[in-house]
């Protein structure tokens, strides 16, 4: 039977043998590499691994057991940047107009500001249920999922009161375009 010290001279074995290449596999699997690097990336994965080496059960594939380790860290890491982006009023001007483009389609020229006002008068004006699901969708860039994690509510009907959000807006924009 290996002993528990046995997992940790396996693990920085391999780490010093195989180190530069773990950071090209982290460094290929990220897309956007300005805000993350594949070097902090493959140094957390090592602390967590060796923080917990003797109280891991024998490990019989280290590299395997390592790059799943790394893969998971690289979702992770993708995952947390997605929700920790921040809203600012440019970015909230440009989603509201690629939000108008659903209703009235990909145009030449920009939407009046009349139109874009109309648009963000409607969507605070929603009830809050429909409110809420449509600016945690289409503009925050949450899931069904997550919003049914947090909140308890079937995705099936954040569906539905998203559906209903739009129906809504579309019918009140309607005659605001026929102006």
């Amino acid at each position: 039977m290996i002993s528990d010290t046995e997992n940790y001279k396996k693990l920085r074995t391999f780490f010093d043998d195989e180190y530069h290449s773990l950071k090209i596999y982290a460094k290929s699997r990220i897309n956007d590499a300005a805000d993350r690097d594949a070097d902090d990336i493959v140094q957390d994965v090592a602390l967590k691994i060796f923080s917990r080496a003797d109280s891991l059960s024998p490990i019989e594939n280290i590299a395997g057991f390592v790059y799943n380790s790394i893969r998971n860290r690289i979702i992770d890491v993708m995952r947390t940047k997605k929700k920790e982006e921040p809203r600012n009023e440019r970015e909230m001007e440009k989603q509201f107009s690629e939000f108008t483009e659903l209703f009235y389609g990909k145009s030449d020229n920009s939407y009046p500001e009349k139109m874009k006002y109309a648009l963000k008068e409607a969507v605070f004006n929603l009830k809050p249920l429909y409110k809420d699901v449509l600016i945690a969708i289409d503009f925050e860039g949450y899931t069904y999922n997550e919003i049914s994690l947090e909140t308890g509510i079937p995705v099936g009907t954040l569906m539905s009161r998203r559906h209903r959000a739009l129906s809504i807006l579309l019918k009140q924009l309607e005659t605001k375009k026929e102006i």
